[in-house]
């Protein structure tokens, strides 16, 4: 019954709200943005406390939301069409983009915030109405930003079905998945789940937009900055304990720099303070869930029968707290390193070439992001172009996290090819309609065709 209820409201709201000018909406996620800006800190805290990642993170992800709000406030003045030339004398040919009606948003329990800001202040300049589903296991940071909105809404008179929210588990999340009045579902997960996900919407032709998993790589090539190198390899592996879809989880590094590179990075991680996430100068919080700690555990003990060694970390601590880990000695296409541990493993790769390093980064399922370090021009406009990395996000000499909203986010093969936030994701809300208006006298058909 409640899910009945907030759909219905959204595919009223919608009603109204496509036929607001572009820009009224747009000030509307103005006031969404300075909302959340008000409350950044307590908010932040609120994340922190409930996913588990630490403080100045989970403000960070609030931030976000703030500057999405910010950048889909301009947008609203820049969805532009286009004039296309016309063949046919006394005719002009328009490209207009129209809002696909209702958006449904799954989250997962890593972001708790920032993807539902990304989809849901883009999607609604556009003119859309949304609703969201979260992760069942962080349902107050959801409660408290649907609370924030609905108070600009309120005091802008308008329906609180242009930003709804759903609680609950997975019969929630088949429900829009299935439903065919929710015309785009935007979800966020594992490749798994990602899947059926895809599978379901698409019999039903409706729209998608899926942010799955990430086997995410940084490649050190034999000219590479390592005083660059090390703090970027720290927080891309260990930020968030390891627990974001763009994580480094394997380090491809040429082998003349691993004697260099790999102590160096275990005396880093040698220094890190694990712990409460609320308490400053803590940089490594809790895994979020007791499985995810057995998967920790589990890959742990599989590495050690493959042959691998541990170089730092591999245990647990207490409770759901771990060590952020190193390992080496692991063949770069063995099952193991190819599969994505929500956790905090690092698997260190040897690589002798240009060439040899691009097929280990892209030898893996997904192809979220991933990173090179170099000071070599060519080694660059290589990673980036046609024959390099293979992923949605390509860097060059910082981490594969971390990324700004004024890019599209997403990646390739089976990390879903959904975009989100910046460029012109935008567009993936939208409908797009072609229309010819005839303003002469006359009926010349396209092509030269004579029908008289």
């Amino acid at each position: 019954a409640d899910y009945e209820s907030v759909v219905s409201a959204s595919v009223e709201a919608s009603k109204q709200w496509r036929m607001t000018p572009a820009p009224v909406r747009g000030e509307v996620i103005r006031q969404v943005g300075e909302q959340l800006r008000s409350k950044l800190e307590p908010l932040g805290k609120l994340v922190s406390l409930e996913m588990g990642k630490i403080l100045p993170e989970g403000i960070g992800e609030v931030q976000e939301a703030v500057d999405i709000a910010d950048y889909a406030t301009g947008l609203s003045r820049m969805l532009n069409g286009k004039v296309i030339p016309s063949e046919r004398p006394g005719h002009m040919m328009l490209e207009q983009w129209h809002p696909l009606g209702v958006i449904g948003v799954i989250t997962a329990f890593n972001f708790p915030v920032a993807p539902y800001f990304w989809n849901f202040t883009i999607a609604s300049v556009c003119g859309n109405a949304c609703f969201w589903k979260g992760a069942p296991s962080t349902p107050l940071s959801h409660i408290a930003c649907t609370r924030l909105v609905a108070e600009v809404l309120e005091a802008n008179k308008l329906p609180g079905g242009l930003s709804g929210l759903v609680t609950g588990g997975t019969d929630i999340g088949e429900a829009i998945v299935d439903d065919r009045r929710v015309n785009l579902v935007s979800f966020t997960g594992s490749c798994e789940v990602g899947k059926k996900v895809g599978t379901k919407v698409q019999s039903r032709m409706g729209k998608m937009i899926l942010e799955l998993g990430g086997n995410n790589a940084i490649t050190v090539m034999e000219d590479a900055d390592i005083g660059m190198l090390v703090p970027a390899v720290c927080f891309a592996s260990f930020g968030t304990a390891g627990q974001r879809c763009t994580t480094t989880r394997r380090l491809i590094c040429h082998s003349s720099l691993i004697g260099e590179v790999v102590p160096r990075l275990a005396k880093a991680y040698g220094q890190i303070n694990i712990g409460d996430p609320l308490v400053k100068g803590n940089l490594c919080g809790p895994l979020h869930t007791t499985g995810a700690v057995e998967s920790y555990r589990a890959a742990i003990e599989e590495a050690k029968s493959l042959g691998g060694k541990i170089e730092v970390g591999g245990n647990v601590l207490h409770g759901r707290y771990v060590e952020p880990t190193i390992i080496t000695g692991l063949p770069h296409d063995c099952d193991l390193v190819k599969r994505e541990t929500f956790a905090p493993i690092l698997y260190v790769l040897p690589h002798n070439s240009f060439e040899e390093a691009v097929s280990i980064n892209n030898e893996v399922a997904q192809g979220l992001s991933s990173s090179i370090f170099t000071k070599n021009t060519e080694y660059i406009f290589r990673w980036v172009g046609p024959e390099g990395a293979d992923s949605g996000i390509a860097n060059v000499n910082i981490p594969t996290n971390g990324a700004e909203i004024g890019g599209a986010f997403g990646g390739e093969k089976e990390t879903g090819g959904g975009r989100e936030s910046g460029s012109d994701a935008w567009k993936q809300y939208c409908r797009r309609a072609t229309c010819t208006v005839n303003y002469s006298k006359s009926l010349p058909l396209a092509q030269g065709i004579d029908f008289s």
